[in-house]
């Protein structure tokens, strides 16, 4: 039984290495290469990858939320225009949706000091002035996760620093999250 056990970590570490050393190489490489730069060379960037551009798209939107590297409506549009309304829609929900989680996680275990280091104290204090105001913060953090344009990844931070549980801010990570991305995913599959 004991070795069994053993077997699980040293596998879950392992993966956890893989993938840790994968998102390191995926963003530095597009990061230096410039593939970052716009929304045709990060495009160029993602097809490169062939049958895996799929899941190295879901793999930025999921950085991209945690370490701002480009703006996540880069990554809808190349998922659209890659890979068609359902193919954009799923790379981008599960690797933008993944991505909150771990911001939230990442802010719930290392406070302040962390999110001072990713976010301006001025959006922190607008926010915190909002909360005071505000009725219902779950209310809020939903409509703004719902609607384009809200300053998402922030407020994934900031939901991690409030006395909000991880079950109610994961529910509305999941039922708020598709609609936007679903709206971007059609939109840009469509036009572009």
């Amino acid at each position: 039984m004991k070795s069994t056990a053993t077997i699980v970590k040293v596998t879950t570490m392992v993966s956890l290495v893989v993938l840790l050393a994968l998102s390191a190489f995926v963003l530095i490489d597009g990061w230096v290469g410039g593939h970052f730069d716009s929304i045709d060379t990060l495009r160029t960037y993602i097809a490169s990858y062939g049958m895996w551009g799929p899941l190295i798209l879901t793999l930025i939107q999921a950085l991209q939320v945690v370490l701002p590297v480009l703006p996540g409506f880069a990554g809808c549009i190349v998922g659209g225009a890659l890979f068609g309304v359902a193919g954009g829609y799923w790379t981008n929900y599960i690797g933008i949706s993944a991505g909150s989680i771990v911001a939230f996680f990442l802010a719930k275990r290392y406070g302040i000091q962390l999110v001072n280091q990713l976010i301006s104290m001025e959006k922190y204090e607008k926010y915190i002035e909002r909360i005071k105001k505000s009725k219902s913060y779950a209310v809020m953090l939903f409509l703004s996760i719902l609607l384009p344009l809200a300053p998402d990844d922030f407020l994934c931070y900031f939901s991690g620093l409030i006395n909000m549980s991880s079950k109610r801010f994961i529910l509305i990570i999941i039922t708020a999250k598709p609609w936007c991305i679903l709206f971007y995913s059609i939109f840009f599959a469509h036009f572009l």
